[in-house]
Order: structure tokens, then sequence, then C-alpha cells
């Protein structure tokens, strides 16, 4: 397989990334609805604001993955953030997750200060779990009937990974 690049997002990646999220598996994992607009995606593509810092992986020059990571703006909490991401249905397990989540961990010890970064995952996503667990990410507890996905109520795990820095 071909080398995934990754670099920051620009807007006219709106639509390969609305692609990506009208994946079945990839809005699964989600709290997305089925169906994302086009012009939705364009509008948040051309609007990111400054703490919210946006990833595109490629494969042979098209976009197969996405990760936004939004840096908490709270005076309290300018230590931590969270992101989201996604990966075209048909490149999951290939690569895609590992190398977002390594160019963002790169951005965020290395570059940004972050002491913690967090993120909310259904109980059922075991592929996610894996990859998350593999960057250092902890389970911190378990919130039941979270959100309604596919017909029923579905439970997540809330995960942090705490930087090495002091």
């Amino acid at each position: 397989m071909a080398e995934i690049t990754v670099r920051h997002s620009e807007p006219k990646d709106a639509q390969a990334i609305q692609e990506i999220y009208a994946g079945l598996e990839a809005y699964s994992g989600t709290l997305m609805l089925p169906y994302p607009s086009q012009s939705r995606w364009q509008s948040r593509m051309e609007q990111i604001p400054d703490n919210i810092y946006s990833f595109v992986a490629e494969y042979e020059g098209r976009v197969v993955g996405n990760l936004s990571f939004e840096l908490y703006q709270n005076p309290r909490r300018r230590h931590a953030g969270t992101f989201g991401v996604g990966v075209r249905d048909d490149f999951q397990g290939k690569g895609v997750g590992s190398a977002l989540l390594a160019a963002m961990l790169d951005l965020t010890d290395n570059w940004l200060n972050v002491r913690r970064i967090e993120i909310t995952v259904f109980t059922d996503n075991h592929p996610a779990m894996a990859l998350y667990e593999k960057f250092g990410f902890v389970v911190e507890g378990e919130s039941k009937d979270y959100a309604f996905k596919n017909g029923e109520y579905a439970s997540v795990y809330h995960l942090a990974r705490l930087s090495r820095h002091r």
C-alpha cells in the first residue's frame, strides 16, 4: 500500500470530507446524522475557528480521512482538548486513523503544550477503542444510554490521554 500523508485541511476538501461522513461506518461512530449536507461541510471548512485544527489524510492524492482537534477555550481548561475522527468506510483498518492521530499528537504534544486530550467513544466501536488505546488513551468512565443510534440507545466510554510533559 502507498504511503498515507497527512496535511492541514482546506475549504477545497469539503466535498471529500462530506463523502467520508456519508459512509455508514464513519457516521455511525460519531454523533452525526446520516446524509450529511455538502453545503454544511463547505461552510464548516471555510469558517474553522482559531482553536480548531483540522487535518485530512490522503492516499494517492485522494482524501480518505479527517480529524479535527478542538483546544478548549475556557481559561481553566486551556491545557485540554478533544477531537473527532472519520475514515472512509473502504479505508478503515488500513492505517489512516493511526496517521491522523500521530499527526495530532505531534501538534498537541510538541507545539500546543496540551496536557490532556479527551474523546467519547461508543462502547461497541472496538476498532476505535483499539486505535486510541494504542496511542495511550485510557477509559476513565462510561455513560449508559448516552446517544440514540441505529434505533436504540447506545453507551459510550470516556477516554483521555495525558501527555508526558508536566
